[in-house]
Parts: structure tokens; C-alpha cells; sequence
């Protein structure tokens, strides 16, 4: 879907520059939206290089694994039906732990392998609402309470938003961590909230 609304935008673009005599900008602007987009591409080739090796750096050092062991009571308040030791639980840890550090592009492979996880521990409980009367998979309650919270994505250092602000010749590009902490808190916040409220009604 977002293919076609994609070309539509860009069919309407050439139309209209074609109808207003105004080829050469929509020409010019093309060329040099491709050139701002390899260089923002190499600029975020570069942060995610950094950050993604300072991760590696954390985890061969210790801290994830000493990071993963704190916030496991929160990972028991928000998934009390995963068992402890489960590897669901490891993976989970590791997702939100790179997400609160702002580093999205380590927290995907943990991210997958979550749900990897958490689709086996529902096979095995053999969980009716697991698969829909057509026989097809649906997501579990574990599933969707970690997605939720994936989405809300508290973050103390945005380092997407930082790079972009940089490329883009902010003044202050590290301007944005005060407003994202606060936004990214009040959406965590509501999404526990809401998870919450949906597990409750989902046991009675």
C-alpha cells in the first residue's frame, strides 16, 4: 500500500510540474534529494557503526548481562507468564535495553528473537487462543504487550534523531534528548498503563 501511495505522490509531483512549466525544479530537486540521501546514508552508517560497537563493547564487558539481571522484576511485573530462566525473557531485556539506549538498529535482532521465543513457549502450552478457529497463528498476550512497548520505546539518548539534526546543520542537535526523554517516558508509561488494563481484562 504505501508503494503505490508512494508513486501516486510522485506521479502528481511530475504532473504538475509538467502543467506549471516548473520540470527543471522537480529535475534539479530530484538530483539533489539523492545526494542528501547517500550522504545521510553514510553519516548513519557511521553512527550505527559506533554505537553498535560500543554495544558489543558492553555486552563483552559485562554491563548488558548486569543491566538484563536489574530490570528482570520488571519484566516479571510486565510478563508474569513467562517463566524465569525462559530465554524470551533475555532476549526481552536485551530489546529494551537497546531501545532506552537509542540504539534501534541493535535492538532489532533481539527483538526477533523474542518472538521467536515467545511463539515456541505458546506452542508448547498449547494455548487455545493461540491459533484462530481457521487454523491460522494469531499473536499471544505476551506478544503484543512486548510490541506495545517496543513502539513507546523509552529513550534516554535518541541517537537517530541526534544524527538527522546533525545532517541536517542543526545548531544544537543534542537539543532533542531533553523533549524525546519526556515524550518517550509518558508513552512507556501509557503503554504499561494500557497493557496492564488489557492483561487484567483478559483474566477475568
Amino acid at each position: 500500500m504505501l508503494n503505490y501511495i508512494w508513486a501516486f505522490m510522485i506521479l502528481i509531483g511530475v504532473v504538475y510540474g509538467a502543467f506549471t512549466g516548473k520540470m527543471a525544479e522537480v529535475t534539479n530537486a530530484a538530483l539533489d534529494s539523492a545526494g542528501d540521501a547517500v550522504s545521510l546514508c553514510i553519516t548513519m552508517i557511521g553512527v550505527m557503526a559506533l554505537w553498535v560497537g560500543l554495544m558489543e563493547i558492553a555486552q563483552k564487558s559485562g554491563l548488558i548481562a548486569k543491566l538484563t539481571k536489574g530490570i528482570q522484576p520488571f519484566i516479571s511485573f510486565l510478563f508474569p507468564g513467562i517463566p524465569k530462566g525462559h530465554p524470551a525473557r533475555e532476549y526481552i531485556a536485551a530489546n529494551l535495553i537497546a531501545n532506552v539506549l537509542g540504539l534501534g538498529w541493535a535492538c532489532t535482532p533481539a527483538g526477533l528473537k523474542a518472538m521467536e521465543e515467545l511463539a515456541k513457549l505458546e506452542a508448547e502450552r498449547g494455548t487455545p487462543g493461540y491459533v484462530s478457529a481457521d487454523g491460522k497463528r494469531v499473536a499471544s498476550n505476551e506478544m503484543c504487550t512486548f510490541l506495545i512497548l517496543n513502539i513507546s520505546s523509552l529513550q534516554l539518548i535518541p541517537v537517530n534523531m541526534i544524527a538527522y539534526r546533525s545532517q541536517y546543520g542543526s545548531v544544537n542537535p543534542a537539543g532533542i534528548i531533553a523533549p524525546a526523554i519526556v515524550a518517550t517516558f509518558v508513552s512507556t508509561a501509557v503503554a504499561v498503563v494500557y497493557c496492564k488494563m488489557k492483561d487484567g481484562n483478559r483474566r477475568v
